[in-house]
């Protein structure tokens, strides 16, 4: 059965403890980068989930403290008329990380298990193909050296709607609302049957799910973000010292009275 994270803590997490608990976890990943440039590691990370779940905010205190060169952020639209007529993982597989590269999914193949199962956009029967094959392609994907992390990030009905109407109300948020996520939230138990027969199939012993419960942000986050440290075999790695050389006093001139009657951008704070 897929693993599941509990906080096993009552009540929400302070924002100063989290804030010190996610920069701890943010110098490990950073030792995690080194790791990964200096071994060659290639690895994938999967992010699914309920509309609404966290997903974005996890990915980004993932993010937020390392390089978008190692750590690679996929968040793929729609598929277009030419994609549609590919091999359904064909889009995803051209995204696969090179040595030195860390791919985090923000939805991915498992989209046709999920909103294009429970939507109607494909066949019951393509359904069940694909549950059947997936397993067999991330076998592939782990037998060919990639470390390959799985999880789910579940939340509860009371703080999906909440989350919701926050969404409905704040209009830096609205853009987070689509007609997707309204249509999800009608079909609360469709998905969950779709959940249970996707993680039922494709919770191997190579490519295990991680469970995480994210009502509350703050700890789902901490939680994913350990359970990823746990199960990388990354090392520190030293790191030369930086020095800063002198600066060349060949050509020197006044650079600043050169931008003298240039046009700058106006100074409104």
């Amino acid at each position: 059965m897929p693993r599941e994270k509990k906080s096993g803590h009552a009540g929400k997490m302070k924002r100063k403890v989290y804030e010190q608990e996610l920069r701890k976890l943010q110098v490990e990943l950073c030792r995690v980068q080194d790791w990964v440039k200096a071994s060659g590691a290639r690895v994938i990370i999967v992010f699914e989930g309920r509309d609404a779940a966290g997903k974005g905010g996890t990915i980004k205190a993932i993010t937020e403290k390392v390089s978008p060169r190692v750590f690679r952020v996929v968040a793929l639209p729609a598929p277009s008329d030419r994609e549609k007529t590919q091999m359904y993982v064909q889009r995803y597989i051209q995204h696969f990380p090179a040595a030195g590269e860390i791919i985090l999914f923000d939805r991915s193949w498992y989209n046709r298990a999920g909103v294009e199962n429970v939507m109607g956009f494909v066949a019951p029967k393509e359904v069940k193909r694909f549950l059947r094959l997936v397993p067999e392609v991330e076998e592939y994907i782990v037998r060919a050296g990639i470390i390959l992390l799985k999880f789910w990030l579940e939340v509860g009905q009371e703080e999906q709607e909440r989350r919701f109407h926050a969404r409905i109300n704040d209009p830096m948020r609205q853009w987070k609302l689509s007609p997707m996520d309204l249509e999800s939230y009608a079909r609360w138990y469709d998905y969950s049957l779709a959940r249970d027969a996707m993680l039922t199939a494709t919770d191997v012993s190579y490519a295990r799910w991680r469970i995480v419960r994210s009502d509350d942000k703050r700890r789902g986050r901490l939680n994913c973000i350990a359970e990823i440290l746990s199960a990388l075999p990354y090392k520190k790695v030293s790191r030369h010292k930086v020095k800063l050389p002198n600066r060349s006093k060949k050509g020197a001139y006044d650079d600043q009275a050169s931008l003298k009657g240039r046009k700058f951008a106006a100074e409104r704070f």
